[in-house]
């Protein structure tokens, strides 16, 4: 006979998952143009502001250079007309000239500054055109997938590489539908297969909003915190889910069980000696125990050996202890 004593427990799951990125960034070139060199390959760490490639830069920089020309033409233009705008006030002041050709001449000094304008405009936008040759990184991260290669001729905006930003890592792992409710609220820890010595704190981010048609399972990313450099993209890892808020249950030995056909249950002796058979709900199995959640209440004695033999006809005399 054994004495039922609830305890409180925090069931857990696990579930395999995957180490990806939190976010990919694709990146492609402004302008069009053919690729000189690739500078970064998949795998290749990269930080904020470097170069990983370039376009042939012959045709751009003959568009800086025509810009030039048109901006020093249109300053000409400019000076030219101010001079002639100075020299017609000088004859209006004399009387020697009249006020349509002034006219004239300031409309024309107002047509070459704008002239100008544009021209600096155009001037500007060639030299950021010609910046737009080089692809920089945006942000530290690891060079994942490359779309390009030296000779391919790239449209403006066709993605050129993917990179995934460094620091930032989840784990992606399968709920099954039945689960969801309980991921929701559950804590998560994440261990590597490789370092399976430490865990890493983690948080649910994002499930997906519909279940996947084959597996019927719900794609769930949880946020790593605080990243060691040991892990990397593509690690296999195992998602722990902890119910704090837990359940009581009484660990009793898997003999003490029966079954009749209507569902376990546990033989509980009276006081008196007698015996009834109360129908348990079972939390958990284990190798040698059950782990009892309802049916049974603190305190109560229930027979852990030979419960095959019983019926509830019978009367049972607890001892201590076993004399011979």
């Amino acid at each position: 006979v054994q004495t039922v004593h609830f305890e409180p427990v925090h069931p857990a799951r696990t579930f395999v998952a995957t180490v990806r990125p939190r976010v990919e960034t694709d990146l492609g070139f402004r302008v069009p143009g053919k690729v000189a060199r690739r500078l970064v390959s998949v795998g290749d760490t990269v930080t904020p502001g470097q170069i990983l490639a370039e376009l042939d830069e012959t045709d751009l920089t003959l568009q800086r250079e025509q810009a030039e020309a048109e901006r020093t033409a249109a300053a000409a233009a400019l000076a030219q007309a101010e001079a002639e705008l100075g020299r017609v006030t000088a004859l209006i002041e004399r009387g020697w000239s009249t006020g349509a050709a002034l006219d004239r001449q300031k409309a024309a000094a107002e047509e070459a500054r704008g002239r100008l304008a544009r021209a600096e405009r155009a001037l500007s936008l060639s030299r950021n055109t010609l910046s737009y040759a080089a692809l920089r990184a945006d942000a530290a991260g690891v060079v994942t997938e490359t779309r390009i290669e030296p000779g391919q001729v790239v449209a403006a905006g066709q993605t050129a590489l993917r990179i995934a930003r460094a620091g930032e890592l989840d784990a992606v792992a399968a709920i099954p539908e039945i689960l969801v409710d309980e991921a929701r609220q559950a804590s998560a820890a994440v261990t590597l297969w490789s370092h399976p010595q430490q865990a890493y704190a983690a948080s649910l981010r994002e499930f997906a909003p519909s279940a996947d048609p084959a597996s019927r399972t719900y794609l769930a990313r949880f946020a790593i915190a605080s990243p060691g450099p040991e892990i990397s993209l593509g690690m296999t890892a195992t998602v722990t889910l902890t119910d704090h808020a837990g359940t009581k249950v009484a660990r009793l030995p898997l003999a003490a069980l029966a079954n009749a056909g209507g569902g376990p249950s546990l033989w509980v002796v009276g006081a008196d000696g007698a015996l009834a058979a109360r129908p348990v709900t079972v939390a958990a199995y284990e190798a040698a125990h059950v782990l009892v959640s309802g049916g049974v209440n603190e305190g109560d004695r229930v027979v852990a050996l030979g419960v095959q033999k019983l019926d509830a006809a019978q009367t049972v005399r607890v001892v201590e202890a076993l004399q011979f």
